[in-house]
């Protein structure tokens, strides 16, 4: 690569830089590629940026950069590998050996093997377990409506659900011995009718049951979405932000319908306990207000960052102990086994995450369907 010094007009004629350059003071590079001109002293005296330390340091880097441009045929992967190998060294000696282990060994050679090694390890992130990948495509005008993995697994979940409920309900019903798919839909049923009974008071049975196939559904998708997580290179749907959010504002919307529904505008009354001092009264009808509209937004982020969260720490551990495992040391080896029972340890702690936050997201269902209806 080439470097184009620019000089003021009487550095150029002065008598000192004159005689500058001569074939006597030119020497190769340690690659075999180019030449490195040594310039007289006088130059740096008059010119005192210029450094001959460091201008040999940045012809060492482009060649690196030139030499792994050559190798690898792409210029990003190239650039971020050469800052790998000469890691913003100073260190001409250690630079000219990567040149010379570049030029005789090419990508086998060790410095090229080790620069690989490191852009692989830097280049994995714990949040990339998370990404959205569109399988199939598609755009109407400005419209986005790929098929991305989230739909996948959601999809998978809903076909799991359904089929687990047809082997349940075939031929007309369960057996009168339930086998054990039969009493898991029995004791997920049972469980989420107690909870409707607890929580939602002041109802007769048949008012409750119509709220209660949709907390079953959502109880039993949330379930389902965080459990199918939990396998390995399978999707965690309930990670994203926006499906979680778009969950928890259709709910709390039809929430705020039915209270609407109930009571008309006696409704706002909920934003006014009773008792309260006139004077206080618009302060806390506004804190209430927003008090009761963050509801939504605290739902989907709790379930959402939850996930997220355990996810990305198990990932994390998991190749801290994985890098540890292959360091082909003993000592390495040993070190390893406690991140592997850590990870172990959270493994089983997330498990019961994914079925916390099912009953947690389901449970605050109910108190704020309740509230919508009993009012105070």
């Amino acid at each position: 690569m080439r470097r184009i010094f620019l000089f003021d007009e009487n550095s150029l004629n002065s008598s000192s830089s004159s005689s500058i350059i001569s074939e006597s003071q030119s020497t190769n590079f340690s690659s075999g590629q180019g030449s490195f001109i040594h310039q007289d002293a006088s130059i740096f005296n008059d010119c005192p940026g210029l450094n001959p330390g460091s201008e040999r340091v940045v012809e060492l880097q482009c060649i690196i950069r030139e030499k792994c441009e050559a190798l690898i045929q792409d210029p990003q992967t190239a650039l971020v590998v050469a800052e790998r190998l000469h890691g913003e060294s100073d260190d001409i000696p250690f630079m000219e050996s990567i040149v010379d282990d570049l030029t005789q060994n090419g990508v086998s050679g060790e410095a090229f093997r080790e620069a690989m090694n490191l852009v692989g390890q830097a280049a994995a992130s714990p949040l990339d377990q998370f990404e959205i990948v569109p399988l199939i495509p598609m755009n109407i005008g400005n419209f986005y409506f790929s098929f991305t993995n989230p739909s996948l697994f959601m999809l998978l979940t809903l076909s799991f659900f359904l089929l687990l409920i047809h082997f349940v309900t075939k031929k007309g019903g369960g057996n009168l011995v339930p086998n054990a798919w039969q009493s898991l839909v029995e004791l997920l049923y049972d469980f989420v009718l107690n909870l409707v009974k607890e929580q939602i008071g002041g109802l007769s049975g048949n008012v409750k049951q119509m709220f209660f196939p949709c907390i079953l559904v959502t109880f039993l998708f949330l379930l389902f979405c965080n459990l199918q997580g939990m396998i390995p290179y399978s999707f965690t749907v309930t990670s994203h932000f926006l499906i979680t959010l778009a969950l928890s504002f259709s709910i709390f919307i039809g929430i705020t319908i039915v209270g609407f529904q109930r009571h008309g505008l006696h409704f706002f009354s909920f934003l006014l306990p009773a008792g309260v001092p006139l004077p206080l009264a618009p302060f806390l009808v506004l804190l209430e207000l927003i008090s009761y509209c963050f509801r939504a937004l605290s739902l989907g982020i709790r379930l959402f960052a939850n996930m997220m969260a355990g996810h990305s720490l198990v990932k994390i551990l998991s190749g801290f102990a994985w890098t540890m495992l292959c360091m082909n040391e003993i000592f390495y080896f040993i070190g390893a086994l406690g991140p592997l029972f850590i990870v172990l340890a959270l493994t089983g702690l997330e498990l019961g995450v994914a079925i916390l936050q099912a009953y947690v997201f389901t449970i605050l269902i109910c108190i704020y369907l309740n509230d919508a209806i009993n009012l105070h």
